[in-house]
């Protein structure tokens, strides 16, 4: 993938939502191109990881005890999803592992190459900030309606499967 390219997959992007042409320019010389095989870890649950990826093009699923026989797969994510925005902000670690399902190609963003514009360009951190946490409200009202979703169901069965 060429500059004007990973420009272009920034640009379309939730991340750069807010940024103007020369900082989403700017936050493109950031990023790292990752290739990953069927089946191979992108992030593994219980470690830290400093990344934040944007799936390019593939997808991914989310599974708690990947690869063994209690695998259970959470949700899958594809094309224009963000991975790893909570671990990026806090350096926890993941709750999940993250797999690729086919071939799949994603920008990565370290956080150290990321906060390195905090002198020079604070305004790019502020924006995608904003941007992350856009993605996190969504996900929480997604699980919120989950919640709600399972509870109406227990409720109006009284606890009967």
């Amino acid at each position: 993938m060429s500059e004007p390219d990973v420009h272009d997959t920034l640009r379309a992007s939730s991340l750069a939502a807010e940024l103007t042409d020369t900082q989403c320019r700017a936050l493109a010389g950031l990023v790292t191109l990752r290739h990953f095989a069927d089946g191979e870890l992108v992030v593994r649950e219980g470690t830290s990881d400093s990344h934040l990826y944007l799936i390019v093009t593939g997808s991914v699923t989310v599974a708690r005890a990947a690869g063994t026989p209690e695998e259970v797969v959470l949700f899958a994510l594809r094309q224009g999803d963000t991975i790893g925005e909570l671990s990026f902000l806090d350096d926890n670690v993941h709750f999940a592992s993250v797999v690729s399902h086919g071939p799949t190609t994603m920008l990565a963003l370290e956080r150290e190459r990321f906060e390195s514009l905090l002198g020079t360009d604070p305004q790019i951190l502020y924006r995608v900030m904003r941007a992350i946490v856009r993605r996190v409200h969504q996900q929480q009202h997604r699980l919120a309606a989950q919640a709600t979703e399972l509870t109406n169901y227990i409720t109006k069965t009284h606890g009967r499967y």
